[in-house]
This record gives C-alpha cells, sequence and structure tokens, in this order.
C-alpha cells in the first residue's frame, strides 16, 4: 500500500463527482460568536449519505477490476457502509456488511434500503472487522477495508481538494478521526498545495487508541471504544492511515462523552445543522481551542449527520446534560 498523491486526489473527482457536488464552506453568525473565532464549517454532513465517506466509496468501486466486480465485503458502524453500499448500487455490484450487535439502527436501514445484504455481529467495530476477513475467504468476495484502501483515502481527499479552493488562506483544519481517512484526505492535500494550514484531528477519550499511538513510542490496542460517536469508535490503528498521519498531523486533541454531546448541541444551536457526535467533534474542539486558535481562520469538518433519534433525544434532554 501507498500513500495516494495529489494528483490521485484530483483524478478521483471524475468518479466522486458522478454523484456528489462540492459540498459547502459556511459561515455561521452565531458559530462564531460562541466561539470567538474566524470559523467556517465544511458540511460533509450535505452528501448523499450524509457523510463524508461516499466520496470514498464512490472511488473505490467505481475503480475496481472485472475479477472484483462479483462482490465486496465489510464492516462498518454505518458511514463506510453506505458509501460502499451506495457505490455498489449504482455499478451493479453485490454487496456484503457486517457491523457490530446494537448497531446504530437507522443506519443499518439505510444500508439495506441501499440493497446491501447486513450481518450483525461482534460488540464492536473491530470484531465486525475481524468477521470480515474470516467471510472474506469463504465467500470468495474483495475486503474492502475502511482505512487501508488509498482509493478510498483518494476520494475522501476530494473535500481537502474543496477546501483549499474555497478558502486558500485556512490557518487551521479541524477533523475528527476514527479510522483515519479523512484527516489523511485533508493533510494529504495540505502538504501536496505547499499549505502551510495546520490539520488537528480529534479523537473520543474513550476510544482513543490512535491518540497514544501517535503520541506514544508505540502503536497500541486498546480494551474497548465504548463512546456513542461510532464514527470515531475503534480499538486500533490501521497501518496505511496511521502511517500517513504520523507523518502529517500537527496535533491532536481528545474528548469527553460530555463534550462530544455539547459539541451536537452547539451544531443546532448555532448552525441549525444536525451532526452525530464525529460530526459535531470539530465545533465543539474549536472552542476548546479558541484561545491559541484566536486570529486564525479555522475550518471545521462537519463530517457526518447520521445520528439516531434515541441518541438525539438522550444529548437534548435535560436528562443528557
Amino acid at each position: 500500500m501507498h500513500a495516494p498523491r495529489l494528483h490521485d486526489i484530483v483524478a478521483a473527482r471524475q468518479r466522486v463527482y458522478r454523484l456528489v457536488r462540492p459540498t459547502p464552506l459556511l459561515y455561521h453568525a452565531l458559530l462564531a460568536r460562541e466561539t470567538g473565532l474566524d470559523i467556517l464549517v465544511k458540511h460533509e454532513n450535505h452528501n448523499p449519505t450524509g457523510a463524508f465517506k461516499v466520496r470514498g466509496g464512490l472511488n473505490l468501486i467505481g475503480s475496481l477490476l472485472p475479477e472484483d466486480r462479483r462482490g465486496v465485503i465489510t464492516a462498518t458502524t454505518g458511514n463506510h457502509g453506505q458509501s460502499i453500499a451506495l457505490a455498489c448500487q449504482r455499478e451493479g455490484v453485490p454487496c456484503v456488511i457486517v457491523v457490530p450487535l446494537g448497531n446504530n439502527p437507522e443506519k443499518n436501514a439505510a444500508m439495506r434500503a441501499l440493497g446491501a445484504e447486513l450481518v450483525e455481529f461482534g460488540k464492536d467495530f473491530d470484531e465486525a472487522r475481524e468477521k470480515v476477513e474470516q467471510m472474506q475467504h469463504e465467500r470468495g468476495l474483495r475486503y474492502v477495508h475502511s482505512a487501508n484502501e488509498p482509493l478510498l483515502i483518494a476520494g475522501v481527499g476530494t473535500y481537502g481538494l474543496e477546501i483549499f479552493e474555497q478558502c486558500p488562506d485556512a490557518d487551521v483544519i479541524i477533523v475528527p478521526i476514527g479510522g483515519g481517512s479523512g484527516a489523511c484526505g485533508c493533510a494529504l492535500v495540505r502538504s501536496g498545495l505547499g499549505s502551510p494550514a495546520k490539520v488537528i484531528g480529534v479523537q473520543a477519550e474513550r476510544a482513543d487508541a490512535f491518540a497514544r499511538s501517535w503520541r506514544g513510542p508505540s502503536r497500541v490496542v486498546g480494551d474497548k471504544a465504548d463512546t456513542f460517536a461510532e464514527g470515531m469508535a475503534t480499538r486500533v490503528t490501521f497501518d496505511l492511515t496511521f502511517e500517513i498521519l504520523k507523518k502529517e498531523l500537527d496535533d491532536l486533541v481528545t474528548l469527553t462523552e460530555e463534550e462530544i454531546a455539547e459539541g451536537i448541541r452547539l451544531a443546532l444551536r448555532a448552525t441549525h445543522n444536525l451532526a452525530e457526535g464525529a460530526g459535531a467533534a470539530s465545533l465543539i474542539t474549536a472552542m476548546k481551542l479558541r484561545a491559541q486558535l484566536a486570529g486564525k481562520k479555522v475550518v471545521c469538518v462537519m463530517s457526518g449527520g447520521n445520528i439516531d433519534a434515541a441518541t438525539l433525544r438522550r444529548v437534548i434532554s435535560p436528562a443528557g446534560n
């Protein structure tokens, strides 16, 4: 595996833009007032599947070799799976998706509606991923890893291109990290363009294997990933994205569960957008870092809006505060 280069990300646009259009980069006056920052939001929650991941799926599935088009299999907590399911539906490729038990029911329903065969297995994403690695051989399917795929990273990197086209003088980009493909896309575009902008990643404290690995001398495996922000809920790091981000990422912030919940509330009241936990993480990180970000032009990536109704009720109700 090799990290995609800027020209790979530019080339991905041909496949991504068959369905996706550049998403808005918007100024929200209330958000600027609450944070005290020169701040913009990249609305990847406005994509067809409600998340940035759709870009990667369209690029990868649109590039499949003929022998791989008999079917693919992948593991997900939802946004990656919806991306692959949608792309497979458009390309006529059979799709099997493994999700953990108790996964976001609305994301599950969306994947089934897109024609995917859904298998529920394991306590979390990483156990679902291990099941996929077994099933791929049993069924003879092309395994699509959620992070170790250069074509996925190149596809999601197209939103990084859009950020720098829409805001070439960005000083800081804040982006959530689960598997790390979105942060990789931003960082690779930044470096490829020669921009001095800093890329800051965000993780949940309860799923911080990447953060501890990035900060420490060696990669670690977490015992659990019990954050409600499923877009950031992984216990492991992945070879390709970790290698890229170990070199390219400028800083990393971890958030408590209450901070993530406050991010969702902040997105609702200050941008009138519905954001899932990972999607709201960048906003609350900007608030948390507002002293050091003062005077800088900040871009927050709202990576997705696929929060389920039960979680949303808990977050916005008085009992959830």
